[in-house]
């Protein structure tokens, strides 16, 4: 009779230290493992996971999709983290992330005709003046390319590249002498209105973006944010 009544008071404690929770990973059951600062931990049975039924946090219910909407209206970075009540820390880590995950979703294709410009803003402070260059197909609207850095050869061999190397019909720029030695003659062209697409790119970008208003003090504070916010304007 003990040594039934010890098996079951073991069965018993057993069961009672497994819980209705599933595993976050595999969906297998969990059993308790100890409490940090007051609250239950649980490992899962088969991947041995730790976990908690309930986190105080809860940034990792807000989607990315939610937070590309929000960026995209134009909404700065604190903003975002009051409306999702998220840590503004979070904010930038995921777009940050997201950026980096971005690939140009527009094939290129021979023999297109594109337009270049630059956009200018400020990174930091306003004594710090940067460039946002890109290059744009009219016809669809596509943006080829993104760069963000000073207006010098460098940073517009990036996008110019790209499109030389494609065997583009045209290429249309402003009269910056930088690209004569960028672009080849017989497809460059500087013509006058050549580039209204792409300065009426440049109009929306400043109205939907706060960042890269002509007045703001809501400028990027790095580069890497600046650019980050840009791709996923134009690519997400």
């Amino acid at each position: 009779m003990q040594k039934r009544y010890l098996k079951r008071t073991v069965f018993v404690s057993r069961v009672s230290n497994l819980h209705l929770m599933k595993c976050h990973y595999c969906s297998c059951p969990c059993i308790k493992k100890g409490k940090l600062k007051e609250t239950q931990r649980y490992q899962c049975t088969v991947c041995k996971k730790y976990q908690q039924d309930q986190y105080r946090y809860t940034s990792y219910k807000v989607s990315d999709a939610e937070l590309v909407d929000l960026l995209k209206e134009g909404v700065g970075i604190r903003s975002i983290a009051r409306i999702l009540k998220i840590s503004p820390t979070t904010v930038i880590s995921r777009i940050l992330k997201i950026s980096a995950d971005l690939k140009r979703p527009y094939p290129i294709v021979k023999g297109n005709c594109y337009e270049v410009d630059e956009l200018f803003t400020y990174v930091g402070h306003k004594k710090n003046r940067i460039c946002v260059c890109y290059s744009l197909e009219p016809k669809s609207g596509a943006i080829i390319d993104v760069v963000v850095g000073r207006r010098n050869k460098t940073t517009l061999r990036k996008v110019t590249e790209t499109l030389v190397l494609s065997d583009a019909q045209r290429i249309t720029t402003d009269k910056l002498n930088s690209y004569k030695d960028l672009i080849p003659t017989e497809i460059h062209s500087t013509k006058l209105r050549g580039i209204n697409h792409i300065e009426r790119k440049n109009l929306t970008l400043r109205t939907h973006l706060k960042r890269l208003n002509r007045r703001t003090i809501a400028y990027s504070k790095s580069m890497a944010m600046l650019l980050a916010v840009v791709r996923i304007y134009f690519w997400c």
